[in-house]
């Protein structure tokens, strides 16, 4: 809990000078960036996480900061919030967090066993490459359809919220 504290702290400090939420006030904040992605964490697979389009930090470092069986990876493009991601993983002191500044189609790293989206529209085959085989793409909010490798598994069903959880199929050497 007080690695959030520090998160949340962090976010208010920066959030004055850079539109990170909505949720002005502190009980605000936790509704929205911490209470609305709990319910999932159970859906998150040990090991590799990445959060895809990470902005503000939830959920992917939120999750980070609740589990240390998580070696996660945030992908932010843009600098000022990729800046922000840096700073609040440190002074959370939170280690294996590895805050890239990327866009989702340049990241050449390892595929994660569980993969992250919030509040952000891409195509989930643009997703494959990020997402190991058996792996699980969780989304929050909205109802992607599925598509390329994965098959939606159910497992968000009456999780509070929006929540779809894709299942990355094996890959299948194809006949030649």
């Amino acid at each position: 809990m007080a690695r959030l504290a520090v998160y949340l702290d962090i976010l208010e400090a920066w959030s004055r000078r850079l539109n990170l939420t909505g949720a002005r006030t502190p009980e605000d904040r936790v509704r929205v960036l911490v209470a609305d992605v709990l319910p999932a964490l159970p859906l998150v697979l040990p090991g590799r996480l990445i959060d895809v389009g990470s902005g503000n930090g939830s959920p992917g470092l939120v999750y980070a900061l609740l589990r240390d069986d998580l070696e996660a990876t945030l992908l932010e493009p843009r600098h000022r919030r990729w800046a922000f991601l840096r700073e609040a993983a440190r002074a959370a002191g939170r280690g294996g967090v590895d805050v890239r500044r990327q866009r989702h189609d340049t990241y050449v790293g390892a595929p994660a066993r569980t993969v992250t989206l919030r509040a952000v529209v891409i195509p989930l085959a643009e997703l494959a490459g990020l997402v190991a085989p058996g792996g699980r793409l969780v989304v929050l909010g909205g109802h992607p359809a599925a598509g390329g490798p994965f098959v939606a598994t159910g497992e968000g069903t009456g999780v509070a919220g929006a929540v779809t959880v894709f299942r990355r199929e094996a890959d299948v050497p194809r006949e030649t």
